[in-house]
């Protein structure tokens, strides 16, 4: 069983990806952020105009609403002067208002604009981490809105419920995040066995074989660990690792003899004994040159 874990452990790897697209990507990234921190500085520089500007604002209001109140003692200046006056005040609110206007348009469209820059950022990284990041990623986000169920069970269920429909990035969310929330619960063993299945779908062997390790050292008792040990010898042969997809079917026999699963396993065991009992095919003779020709004859 040690054997088992410790090789499914071994088996974890990262993704290979091309040196010369990893660079090229990063190049995109840093342009990004390039013009990310340049739409942050005029967004700063927009927002520091209107910051000047409100106060003036502020001074016209009071200029208005002092020239209101002088309308109560008309006798001190003629009609015209104060209607001279009101026509200033107004267009010089209208003239700071059209500014202000400007400047929130402006800084609507920074603002608009930096959090395109991020998200094409962060797609940009996330391409370059792996073909799957960004459906992780994608997943995340729809998590986020996706009421979860307080109770464990039902919680667990959901996310066997989003994998059992095809959700795969989905349901590796949830059952992370009940591995979180529940980490000494019995149901972790049901949860990383799930989420092996959901790897085990997607034909991910290395990161089956790390979760169907969790259940096979750490959850024995937990009702999926035979199939967390057939699951390993069938990733295990996958892999074209034929001692160790036997080793898991042999332990599997060993650790739980009376199950459905251990059936299947000794049947897996017969198949491989017999096919390496079956004798290799004969090499075929090379075919016998031809007899050179003789002299005198055509």
């Amino acid at each position: 069983m040690r054997r088992l874990a410790v090789l499914s452990l071994v088996l974890l790897s990262g993704c290979f990806y091309p040196a010369s697209r990893g660079r090229a990507l990063e190049a995109k990234v840093d342009k990004l952020t390039a013009d990310n921190t340049r739409m942050n500085e005029e967004l700063k520089q927009a927002r520091e105009q209107l910051a000047a500007t409100l106060p003036r604002i502020d001074e016209k209001v009071v200029e208005v609403t002092k020239a209101l109140e002088s309308l109560e003692s008309g006798s001190r200046r003629n009609d015209a002067d104060i209607g001279i006056q009101l026509q200033k005040t107004v267009e010089d609110l209208a003239n700071l208002r059209g500014q202000v206007e400007t400047y929130l348009y402006k800084i609507g469209e920074l603002e608009t604009g930096i959090g395109k820059l991020t998200t094409d950022a962060e797609k940009k990284q996330l391409t370059q981490q792996g073909p799957d990041a960004l459906k992780e990623a994608e997943a995340k986000k729809q998590a986020e809105t996706l009421k979860r169920p307080e109770d464990k069970k039902e919680f667990l269920a959901l996310a066997q419920e989003k994998a059992k429909a095809g959700e795969l990035p989905l349901a590796r969310q949830l059952y992370s995040e009940f591995m979180k929330k529940w980490a000494k619960d019995p149901l972790m063993g049901e949860a990383h066995f799930g989420m092996g299945e959901t790897y085990f779908t997607e034909d991910k062997c290395r990161e089956a074989l790390f979760e169907y390790g969790k259940v096979i050292q750490d959850f024995a008792k937990t009702p999926s660990a035979p199939q967390a040990y057939l699951r390993s010898s069938e990733c295990f042969a996958k892999l074209k690792m034929t001692e160790e997809s036997r080793l898991a079917l042999e332990e599997l026999v060993k650790s739980f003899p009376k199950s459905e699963e251990a059936k299947t396993a000794k049947a897996r065991i017969a198949e491989l004994d017999k096919a390496k009992k079956k004798p290799a095919p004969a090499p075929t003779k090379p075919a016998p040159a031809p007899a050179p020709a003789k002299k005198g004859t055509k």
